[in-house]
């Protein structure tokens, strides 16, 4: 596996990355709430089984398959960042559910609990450095004829609620993104839909489908709010972190300008999101 890129990966989850989206983490949900709520119906959790929720971040996922699979199931949670654990953790305490636990493990390579049911990812799979090894691994730990779940972003041109405040804030500055891999660990990276059968043809999985589905992303009441959440959710919040706080009032009244153009008559600021809903099994 490419350990290196994993080690990225990690080490920004751990710092300031991960404590920005454990802060964040009810606005986080909010808005891939719907997307989330696709990929458990398509999951079809029942009573009993054991399941895996890779990149469980939060918690929110692994919180409602714990109900689903109730008392006699079990869910384990796996995630590199330590800060969003310790936010799930408290999450599944008050919520009372002891078939639920997490672990702070790299799922690419950590020693998983064999003869699962289920293999869930809410935007959480999208992130190793050796995507085929990861897959293949994952798989190995369900069961003859378990099955996987999960949900990830298409294109970044099907998502205006990520990529508009981008537009925005790379032309405020005049800065031309620099051509890059497509296929590297990131949101988008399972954006290609044929290269994602691909991928998990090669790591063994069968029954491979691949299902669109779209749902409006609210970023804000007003374009204001909206601008002010873009800045802290999505690839906007990187770009700016990355120029410096000098030009973040001009990238703020960028973004706001942009969002105003398409929001609401009622002041709502509401972009397109799009994502894939994939399913697959384990045949042995």
């Amino acid at each position: 596996m490419d350990d290196a890129a994993n080690a990225e990966q990690i080490a920004e989850w751990n710092g300031v990355l991960g404590e920005r989206w454990a802060t964040l983490q009810s606005e986080i949900d909010d808005i891939v709430v719907p997307f989330g709520a696709a990929a458990l119906q398509a999951a079809a959790a029942q009573p009993g089984e054991r399941v895996l929720d890779i990149g469980c971040g939060c918690g929110a996922s692994a919180i409602e398959l714990a109900r689903q699979v109730g008392a006699q199931g079990a869910v384990l949670g796996l995630d590199v960042s330590r800060p969003m654990l310790d936010v799930a953790q408290a999450r599944a305490e008050a919520a009372r559910l002891p078939q639920l636990a997490f672990s702070e493990a790299d799922a690419s390579a950590a020693d998983l609990p064999p003869g699962r049911d289920l293999l869930f990812s809410r935007f959480g799979i999208m992130f190793f450095g050796a995507p085929v090894a990861a897959l293949a691994h994952l798989r190995r730990a369900l069961r003859t004829g378990g099955r996987a779940a999960f949900v990830c972003w298409r294109t970044p041109r099907d998502n205006p609620w990520a990529m508009a405040p981008l537009v925005a804030a790379r032309a405020a500055l005049g800065v031309t993104p620099v051509r890059s891999d497509p296929h590297a660990p990131g949101p988008f990276a399972f954006a290609d839909d044929a290269r994602l059968r691909a991928l998990l043809a090669d790591a063994g999985f069968g029954a491979i489908a691949l299902h669109r589905f779209d749902a409006p992303v609210t970023l804000g009441a007003t374009p204001r709010l909206a601008a002010e959440s873009a800045l802290r959710v999505g690839p906007v919040s990187r770009f700016a972190a990355e120029a410096g706080p000098a030009q973040r009032p001009t990238i703020f009244d960028a973004v706001e300008r942009a969002l105003a153009v398409v929001a609401g008559a009622d002041g709502r600021v509401q972009l397109g999101g799009s994502a894939w809903i994939v399913s697959a099994s384990n045949p042995g």
